[in-house]
């Protein structure tokens, strides 16, 4: 058995003459993961004219299903327009560069924001829907009945400065985390098109490549239909719907589904003049996190059971360059409780982490990144009782209230001193004491918050007692989720893989996502990655159908004898 319980990737089968070859099904791209990413490459590329087949491993959805369901965008919404803000592009882009960094290129950043609110008016057209109801104060996600929000740092002052700010974190109408609406939506889409067929229970194993290389199609392995599939769709459910409470169990069940998949999938060779890789990012892939993102391997593994790095190594079995594998995004959310932002973050040596107010997964790149992932929230009596009236008040989420109270009320460390309180967290009470008059300090308007921290967010933790609740990566009652940033290296406007030799494009071979370096792939904010896969799946999706039309013709054209009801 597969030890990581992770899609095998074997090396390209290369064919001299591929038309000798016994091809099971003929289209003009294949479409390999269904998410967010994926169906919109699907339907862009029939859009254009072209015979599509999605291949999923699993059910469908992915991690944009388990979502929050925040789509990045910006500009000038019409969203934004109703709740009274005013956007442009280059406000967009002046914040965004400060978070995507060197990643992608001006130009590429420029279009992003350029075409945000024609995103938008995309995802309407396929029954996406959104609001613009704005939450009264800076929250990590929005509650009913809040669409419209600050998901990122752009109210911050250190960012601010640079770009005029506006919320920009556009959350789909839905009950719940509305991801799974937002996909529900795509994959409504997809499946009511008679040029898109669907192959569940479908991993990519390997690339086809002729003699020079280019890819022309992918050998699928799929569980047949009957029993095994009915299995494999059982356990494969089970396991993500244990996850985030038994995520020991829920492995064990993927080996079981891997093993299945092992013993009874059958190949299905598919001849393609495109094939896109969306299967999302690596997480799940413990030798592949250990390899590039070792210090991660404590965190909360967020997504689901696809997001294994198979895309990511069937590119590699092509040749293909990879970037920014070491870029893990880990997320520290401590809004809401309002007031736990108000404290202060210290590290195992009891010096300040940074400045509180800022995005959660801002935060937890430095305390993984800088402090070894060790991290103590520090309250006063007044900050924790104001912080549990806002857990008990109905107002947020239960995944929000629940591990904040409960840490506050039994998982905390108190003391009647800061020395007494430092001693139990076995740190120097020297070194907390100066951090905590810094910010005591900053909060009587002596000085200017050391960290940045706005002045009406500094509090005063003059007066005791004290508390401090362990918000380290490793921790598993207030888990600190984490998702992989990098991947194939691409051409940026159209999705195309990258060749490690040279640089140039490889023929035939797309990727979007997670899978892919994209606008998501240094820091993270909400709804910037689901943005990206919708913009780089569309990308790649109409890029893909820019060949001759007496080509496509032919090809389509070629005996099909795949079985849809597969």
């Amino acid at each position: 058995m597969h030890p990581d319980s992770v899609t095998p990737v074997y090396a390209p089968l290369r064919l001299d003459d591929p038309d000798a070859h016994r091809w099971q099904a003929v289209c003009d791209a294949v479409v390999v993961g269904f998410g967010a990413a994926g169906a919109c490459a699907a339907l862009e590329a029939a859009h254009g004219g072209a015979r599509v087949i999605v291949a999923e491993r699993f059910e469908g959805g992915g991690a944009s299903a388990t979502s929050g369901g925040v789509v990045y965008a910006g500009g000038g919404t019409s969203y934004q327009a109703a709740a009274g803000y005013a956007d442009t592009p280059q406000a967009m882009a002046d914040y965004l560069r400060q978070e995507a960094g060197e990643v992608v290129s001006e130009a590429s950043l420029q279009a992003f924001c350029e075409h945000s609110r024609d995103m938008i008016g995309w995802l309407e057209g396929v029954g996406v829907r959104f609001a613009a109801t704005v939450p009264p104060r800076k929250t990590s996600y929005p509650a009913q009945p809040y669409y419209l929000y600050y998901s990122g740092n752009e109210a911050v002052a250190a960012y601010a400065q640079h770009a005029a700010p506006a919320p920009r974190g556009h959350r789909v109408k839905g009950p719940g985390m509305s991801g799974r609406t937002l996909y529900d939506a795509l994959r409504g889409a997809v499946e009511a098109r008679a040029d898109i067929t669907v192959m569940r229970r479908a991993a990519a194993r390997r690339l086809i490549v002729d003699k020079d290389g280019a890819v022309i199609g992918v050998e699928l392995w799929q569980v047949p239909p009957g029993r095994h599939q009915k299995r494999h769709a059982r356990l494969s459910r089970l396991a993500e719907r244990l996850h985030n409470g038994m995520p020991g169990v829920a492995d064990l069940l993927r080996q079981r589904v891997l093993q299945l998949e092992l013993r009874h999938a059958r190949p299905v060779a598919v001849r393609a003049r495109a094939v896109v890789l969306a299967t999302g990012g690596f997480i799940f892939n413990r030798a592949m996190v250990a390899r590039h993102a070792g210090k991660y391997l404590q965190n909360w593994r967020l997504g689901a059971s696809g997001c294994d790095g198979s895309g990511i190594r069937l590119g590699e079995s092509a040749g293909a360059a990879v970037r920014h594998m070491e870029r893990v995004s880990a997320w520290r959310f401590i809004n809401p409780p309002f007031d736990w932002a108000r404290g202060c973050v210290v590290d195992g040596r009891g010096a300040r982490i940074g400045n509180e107010e800022t995005y959660g997964a801002t935060l937890g790149h430095a305390i993984c990144e800088r402090h070894g992932g060790r991290a103590w929230l520090i309250l006063n009596r007044a900050l924790a009782r104001a912080a549990l009236r806002e857990c008990a008040g109905g107002r947020l989420w239960a995944f929000q209230a629940l591990p904040a109270a409960l840490l506050m009320l039994t998982g905390a460390r108190r003391a009647a001193s800061l020395e007494a309180l430092a001693d139990k967290l076995g740190m120097p009470g020297a070194a907390l004491r100066a951090t905590i008059d810094a910010c005591n300090a900053a909060a009587r308007g002596e000085i200017a918050d050391p960290a940045g921290k706005s002045a009406q967010m500094c509090a005063s933790l003059e007066t005791g007692p004290w508390l401090a609740i362990d918000i380290s990566a490793n921790s598993r009652v207030f888990p600190c989720p984490a998702i992989t940033l990098g991947g194939l290296s691409v051409e940026e406007s159209s999705g195309r893989v990258l060749a490690i030799a040279g640089g140039a494009p490889i023929p035939g071979l797309y990727a979007a996502g997670r899978t892919a370096v994209g606008i998501a792939s240094n820091h993270y904010v909400s709804g910037l990655s689901l943005a990206d896969c919708i913009w780089s799946g569309r990308n790649a999706g109409r890029h893909l159908t820019q060949q001759p039309a007496a080509d496509r013709q032919a090809h389509t054209n070629e005996e099909i004898s795949h079985e849809p009801t597969y």
